[in-house]
């Protein structure tokens, strides 16, 4: 176990249950880093801080576990955080509920730093994001295999953290919570329901876990503003959102993403549930798919055109350091859909970027409306369901926002 000393002025965070370390606010290490392994984390007096994990290969450092002196972490302390995890969200695994696929680890705000499991019915998907994440993978597995029994748990690095963090973009497949060599092309997808909509989900490497659950109560939100409505869904990825507005009765729906193979997952989608008649006979008919640069793309379309447009891009802020130039980028996006809304149209914005606070976010989009000569009106505030907590000492995991907005042009 490392002792770690940390400099005077930085340890008063920390005391408050904030889990991140960085270099900078170490001032002594003992012994010298070998591997990543359990800290003893003290102030500079001496004065004991928290029970971590060291590991100098990792971008953040040093993870505060436990504050508790008596209560030191081990593999059987990490069982029991994932044990407790799922047990706080026994609700989503109702027999009558129409969802199954929800979050049941969500990293730091459960106290597993890096670690996210999601349940897609009988498939659990892990997202690793640290070192810590990857050393005690094999343990999370066996764990969820053993409370939840599930056909198979599929493993990746996220790929935003890979490089940072040296992790190998593999699948790691787990049957029976062991480790199994299985052949990615091999891996059926797996059907889910969220809120009645049917979804066709990848066990193997994808975006994120493959499906954004996060987003699951803001799209059944936005459904109230697209009855008749022109609507424009931007970074539409395999067209969550856009199932919705047709669900709603939208008119039309023009779906733009970079992805040629997540729009042609959308419109697979969208005949799926037509054939399910969970959304309106002829909604295949109402669906434009657009591939290319989401930015390029909005600049082109017709201004004062759409009645409704969602705006839900890719991360632009993985760090503090990038923060001022995704603000540029977030504040441009914005001020160009509101161009292209009518007076009086609902445009629905987010930002995933855990640097950018739900301030910042409100800040831009009011910078957005003044350049656009435009009034803007928050008509509901957004963020990830309840599956995915926000932990009051760890505001970051408060990564998703996003806010419903009219825009007023006369």
């Amino acid at each position: 176990m490392y002792k770690i000393n940390i400099r005077q002025g930085k340890e008063k965070q920390l005391k408050r249950h904030h889990p991140w370390v960085f270099t900078g606010a170490i001032e002594k290490i003992e012994p010298g880093f070998s591997e990543g392994d359990w800290a003893e984390v003290l102030d500079s007096e001496g004065n004991f801080i928290a029970y971590g994990y060291y590991d100098e290969k990792s971008h953040i450092v040093l993870h505060l576990l436990s504050w508790d002196e008596k209560e030191m972490p081990s593999e059987d302390w990490i069982k029991e955080k994932i044990r407790q995890a799922v047990l706080r969200r026994k609700n989503f695994f109702s027999s009558d509920c129409t969802t199954s696929c929800f979050r049941i680890v969500h990293g730091e705000a459960d106290f597993l730093p890096g670690l996210a499991a999601d349940c897609y019915a009988k498939l659990i998907k892990i997202i690793i994001s640290s070192r810590f994440a990857y050393r005690f993978l094999d343990i999370a597995a066996s764990e969820l295999d053993r409370m939840l029994h599930p056909a198979l748990i599929s493993a990746a690095a996220d790929p935003a953290y890979s490089s940072a963090e040296s992790l190998a973009e593999k699948t790691i497949c787990y049957r029976n919570g062991k480790r199994e060599k299985v052949d990615e092309a091999s891996l059926e997808n797996v059907t889910v329901l969220e809120n009645g909509i049917y979804y066709e989900v990848s066990a193997a490497r994808g975006q994120k876990s493959g499906f954004y659950c996060d987003q699951r109560e803001n799209r059944t939100a936005v459904e109230k503003y697209a009855k008749n409505a022109v609507c424009l869904d931007v970074c539409s990825f395999t067209g969550a959102f856009t199932l919705h507005l047709l669900k709603a009765g939208a008119e039309s729906v023009k779906a733009i993403d970079s992805s040629e193979s997540a729009l042609r997952h959308l419109l697979y989608q969208v005949h799926l549930n037509e054939n399910k008649k969970t959304i309106p006979e002829g909604s295949r008919s109402r669906v434009e798919i657009v591939e290319g640069d989401c930015f390029e793309l909005l600049r082109k379309e017709k201004d004062d055109f759409y009645d409704l447009i969602i705006l839900d891009p890719p991360k632009l802020a993985k760090t503090k350091g990038q923060l001022e130039n995704a603000m540029k980028a977030y504040k441009d996006l914005n001020r160009v859909a509101m161009m292209k809304i009518k007076d009086n149209g609902i445009l629905v914005s987010f930002s995933c970027s855990a640097a950018l606070t739900r301030e910042d976010l409100r800040t831009v989009i009011a910078w957005s409306a003044k350049d656009a000569d435009v009034e803007a009106q928050i008509l509901e505030t957004l963020s990830a369901g309840s599956d995915h907590p926000v932990r009051l000492s760890f505001p970051e995991s408060e990564y998703l926002k996003g806010f419903i907005l009219r825009i007023i042009k006369s």
